[in-house]
């Protein structure tokens, strides 16, 4: 029972779906961060869905995309991205990791976080536009939320805190060996899952989240002294963006050879 209400309260805390209440206390917490990785299960089958009702109804690449960069937005009610902003913000300052941290806790939105922001969705709409629609590509691109939440629930959890906030008190709570051995797992299988629809694009994708997954470990560790909620946010859109990107930039690259 444990696990299952560890699975609530991550629905709970990172995507607007329904759950059933459940206390917040440490024993409750133990795997949440090990059911991330399910929330990109369900993004993956709202835009799989997606994927086939644009081919069904014949609609063309603007509308296509559009979905598929606001869907994740709509489930997830945008959390993700509001720790984006806040990382971003408190990078663009140039201070020091105390006032960086500062930053982080700020409610305000500054405004690199919103020219950032605006280049994100932007970027992340016109690499839809040019996504392959053929059902291997549209599985390949459904796989990302999930890999990108089994690297950033890793990378959480084996990454030094800041010391304070939502993710410490559930890396608090968290049976760490057994939450990163899941977080393994769920990745090796969309590593595999890649790699068996599309070798050179799985590969690149992997790859690439993994790269992103070390570049914020180290760069959280030097710029604010730790990871934090937030960050691992910022780390979540980076590598959803930059999956997404090596796919299509691979898939381009094959096909002109």
């Amino acid at each position: 029972m444990s696990v299952l209400r560890s699975v609530a309260i991550a629905f709970s805390m990172f995507s607007r779906i329904p759950m059933p209440k459940v206390e917040w206390e440490a024993a409750n917490m133990r795997y949440a961060l090990a059911a991330l990785p399910l929330i990109g299960c369900v993004i993956g089958a709202v835009l799989f869905g997606w994927g086939l009702l644009s081919e069904r109804l014949s609609f063309g690449a603007p509308l296509f995309a559009a979905g598929m960069t606001l869907l994740p937005l709509l489930i997830t009610g945008g959390i993700h991205t509001d720790g984006f902003c806040d990382t971003v913000d408190a990078l663009s300052s140039h201070a020091s990791p105390e006032r960086k941290r500062e930053i982080l806790k700020d409610s305000h939105v500054g405004a690199f976080a919103a020219i950032a922001t605006s280049a994100y969705l932007i970027a992340y709409f016109a690499l839809c536009t040019e996504l392959m629609r053929d059902r291997r590509s549209l599985l390949l691109a459904c796989i990302i939320p999930v890999a990108a939440r089994a690297a950033t629930g890793f990378t959480s959890i084996s990454a030094e805190l800041d010391g304070s906030g939502l993710l410490h008190a559930m890396r608090d709570a968290a049976q760490h060996t057994a939450v990163g051995i899941a977080l393994s797992v769920w990745f090796v299988l969309c590593a595999a899952a890649a790699v068996a629809l599309a070798p050179i694009a799985g590969i690149g994708m992997t790859a690439v989240a993994v790269v992103c997954a070390a570049a914020v470990f180290h760069m959280s560790k030097r710029q604010f002294g730790g990871m934090s909620g937030d960050i691992s946010g910022y780390l979540l859109r980076v590598s959803e963006l930059s999956m997404l990107a090596a796919l299509v930039f691979i898939q381009k690259a094959v096909a002109a050879i």
